[in-house]
């Protein structure tokens, strides 16, 4: 489970800086915001000085006309704050929510091009939080982080202004709480700031288990393993109740006693400011506007807490986000090559692969597959099979040695042209909780209905297909939970046929389906492997006997190499590889 340990820093303006830097798009609107800020930091603090001398000259006077001038004075301030905050709120939710749409485009953008290394050793419930609810919390940052911040610091600046400008003696008895206050908000930041990071790796957790159980729920219940797993995930939201309610406790303890404070610092004006009004020191209006502005004062400082604690998950968040962002296991897509067409010859020169470093999977591996030719490999199961197609579509990066296609290395293609002219029908077929028509065609605009429909003829998929509700328009559901494992594979091979690739590589293709489905699916290859190079992977041997070359792959290593009748005649692995399958059948 991901653990996190909170910053010692009281704020990482670095990444508060980074992170600020994504308003530049929103120079114009940011700028208005902090206008906005100022006039809420100076319109507040106003009505309290208008209150006082509305009290101690028109009402102390019986200036009647005085009064009502006061209390129009008083509502128009009273409009033009409301109007102000409605655009303040406004505007602040606004450039949050412009932001982390950008934010959040970036990383997911950035989430595609990483390779496929970083998704083996990174849980998808991890992503999943970094892209939605890391991202959310920035939007707080914005909305009632930094702007609501300046803006209450402003806030005390005026109020402290108007009143040792009104009365110096009184404001320092309205302020003698205030070191007490400010102890009591010290402590509740650092406390709050430990439970949100651990409220934010619960979340983090919660969502890791939630969604890698719910994928594999079927295996869950075939191997009757609910129980043990509900236990697991009871533990794991209990931790994130338990961080929830600390985060909660810690809350329900400091504001009762800010307010304790703040109700003291006003006791101790009416006692001392009464005394004052009783001996003529002061009038009754500023006993009024000082019980007023020790309100105003101790309201923001008790929020300054909470804002502040937001900005710092916010920074927490931020760097999570960042650190998925500065990733550099990203496939380097620097080559310029964009052939219309190849001709498909494709070489493996002394390749050396691991996905762990020096435990290697691929060792010296030498291939030599011309245009137009069908190569299959064989092997037992790790033998490194997979591993040369995820290398020749750069899915992964060689560590040692070259491929290249038509002479060319494939780095020099760029990535997309050099994916776009191969295609790769795997065993475990993945289909999106869409069309089936939209599965096929990924939604690529350039492939016309025609196609798509000429294409599933060809396989044999049209007759099932077209008996489904909707025909091509059938929403298959996530994964494809509606259609059997032979028809998600013929909908693979439609998928690979309609983008026309140069080179096909078929991964165990069709060793999830029945022998009915295997023949419709063999006279499908045939035709989708002419004018083509292909590469097959296999367990049936049956499947790719009028291949070109076999070659066998044994622990990373080519073990032989040749036509089925010239490998059967060397009895060697194939050979055996042979008899037992033959063995199997019989």
């Amino acid at each position: 489970m991901e653990k996190e340990k909170p910053s010692g820093k009281i704020v990482d303006f670095s990444v508060l800086k980074r992170l600020v830097a994504w308003a530049g798009p929103y120079k114009k609107q940011f700028y208005f915001l902090v206008l906005l800020t100022i006039g809420l930091a100076i319109v507040g603090p106003i009505r309290p000085r208008l209150i006082q001398l509305t009290i101690d000259k028109e009402v102390a006077s019986g200036n009647f006309n005085g009064l009502i001038n006061m209390i129009i004075l008083l509502i128009t301030l009273l409009v033009l704050g409301a109007i102000i905050q409605y655009l303040h709120t406004y505007l602040s939710g606004w450039l949050g929510q412009s932001i982390i749409r950008d934010i959040r485009v970036k990383l997911f953008s950035h989430i595609q091009s990483l390779q496929l290394k970083f998704f083996d050793k990174t849980p998808i419930g991890r992503l999943v939080t970094r892209n939605v609810s890391d991202i959310e919390t920035l939007a707080e940052v914005f909305s009632q982080g930094i702007a609501a911040m300046i803006g209450d610091i402003l806030q005390l600046v005026v109020i402290l202004a108007f009143m040792f400008s009104q009365d110096w003696r009184l404001s320092f008895v309205s302020l003698s709480t205030f070191p007490f206050l400010l102890f009591a908000t010290y402590i509740f930041k650092e406390k709050i700031k430990v439970a949100f990071n651990e409220v934010r790796t619960a979340v983090s957790n919660l969502n890791s288990f939630v969604q890698e159980h719910i994928t594999g729920m079927g295996i869950v219940q075939i191997f009757n393993s609910e129980k043990r797993e509900f236990e697991k995930f009871e533990a794991i939201n209990e931790e994130h109740r338990k961080a929830h309610l600390k985060s909660v406790w810690y809350y329900s303890i400091y504001f009762p006693v800010a307010d304790v404070i703040s109700a003291i610092s006003i006791g101790l004006i009416i006692w001392y400011g009464a005394g004052s009004v009783i001996q003529n020191k002061i009038e009754s209006g500023v006993l009024i506007e000082f019980i007023m502005y020790t309100q105003m004062f101790f309201r923001p400082i008790r929020m300054i807490a909470d804002r502040f604690n937001t900005l710092q998950m916010g920074i927490v968040s931020s760097n999570r986000i960042f650190d998925l962002l500065d990733s550099e296991e990203h496939i380097m897509n620097e080559g310029g090559y964009n052939p219309e067409n190849i001709g498909g010859k494709v070489t493996f020169e002394n390749v050396w692969f691991a996905y762990n470093e020096k435990e290697y999977v691929l060792k010296d591996i030498n291939l030599d597959i011309k245009e137009g030719e069908t190569i299959a490999l064989v092997g037992a199961t790790g033998a490194g099979k997979s591993s040369v197609i995820n290398l020749l579509s750069r899915f992964y990066e060689i560590n040692k040695g070259t491929i290249r296609i038509d002479n060319r290395d494939i780095k020099d293609y760029n990535l997309s042209t050099l994916r776009g002219h191969i295609a790769v029908v795997l065993q475990d077929v993945f289909l999106f909780s869409d069309s089936i028509y939209n599965n096929i065609t990924l939604k690529n605009p350039n492939i016309p209905r025609e196609k798509v429909i000429q294409a599933a003829e060809l396989v044999g998929a049209s007759t099932f297909i077209e008996r489904l509700p909707g025909g091509y328009n059938y929403n298959v559901m996530e994964r494809g939970a509606t259609l059997s494992v032979g028809q998600r594979q013929l909908i693979s091979f439609v998928r690979a046929m309609v983008y026309d690739p140069k080179i096909l590589v078929l991964d165990e293709a069709t060793s999830s389906v029945d022998s009915d489905t295997e023949d419709l699916i063999q006279n499908a290859i045939h035709k989708m492997m002419a004018g083509r190079t292909s590469i097959v992977i296999a367990h049936r041997l049956s499947t790719i006997q009028n291949a070109n070359k076999i070659v066998v792959l044994d622990k990373g290593e080519v073990k032989e190499s040749g036509t089925h009748d010239e490998l059967l005649k060397e009895e060697g692995f194939y050979a055996q590889l042979h008899q037992m399958q033959y063995k199997e059948v019989v």
